[in-house]
């Protein structure tokens, strides 16, 4: 056990460890399940889609970028109003996880919306061929095709929301990066801190091996 680990410095550890694993996942699942469907609009609706709808597709795909192209800080600022409609509170775990899964959304969408332009176009028109339609083309054609993409996305995205959710800890998200700032900086403990980056990059770590083993997985079933 190292030296100036005390059993509180521990259980705080312990707590702060847990706080990032229900934003990144709350995140992650809310980021996923709303993302999917956002990305599959955005490819069926697109100029070569399946069903182009330019009148959809440009607002929508407006939306994403505008949530994409702002800096996370500035976005849990700017939606606190409805991160307290929300979690009933701006402050704390549950709350970070409100922009957290804004921005992962957006995100996660264009990265699902690239991996299904990967998708090869002969095997979306030998299905029309055979009468396939457009529901049963997405779901048992686009989807399965693109799943070694679609899982890298998920990979590179939770990714992400580790460094995001150490992002919310430094404005009372709690968290890794909560208890760095606290103690690693306003403390001057770099011991600390130093505990805090390992634990970050050990995760990062687990996350991106298990996501590449999946892609594997999936590219030669």
């Amino acid at each position: 056990m190292l030296p100036w680990l005390t059993p509180t410095l521990q259980d705080l550890l312990i707590e702060a460890a847990w706080q990032t694993a229900i934003m990144v996942g709350g995140a992650a699942a809310v980021s996923l399940l709303v993302g999917l469907p956002i990305a599959l609009l955005l490819h069926v609706t697109a100029t070569d889609g399946l069903s182009p709808r330019p009148v959809l597709n440009r607002p929508l795909g407006l939306i994403v970028n505008a949530v994409r192209s702002t800096p996370f800080i500035i976005l849990m600022v700017a939606i606190v109003p409805f991160t307290r409609l929300v979690a009933g509170t701006s402050i704390g775990t549950g709350a970070a996880i409100v922009p957290l899964a804004l921005a992962a959304t957006a995100f996660i969408a264009r990265l699902f919306e690239n991996a299904l332009r990967e998708v090869d176009r002969g095997v979306i028109e030998a299905a029309r061929a055979m009468g396939a339609t457009r529901t049963q083309i997405v779901l048992k054609v686009l989807v399965p095709e693109a799943m070694p993409g679609l899982i890298a996305a998920v990979t590179v995205t939770l990714v992400s929301l580790v460094g995001y959710s150490a992002m919310a800890g430094a404005v009372g998200g709690g968290g890794l990066g909560d208890l760095g700032i606290r103690f690693g900086y306003q403390r001057f403990m770099p011991e600390v801190m130093a505990t805090v980056v390992v634990l970050l990059i050990l995760l990062v770590q687990a996350l991106q091996s298990l996501g590449d083993r999946l892609v594997r997985r999936a590219t030669h079933r």
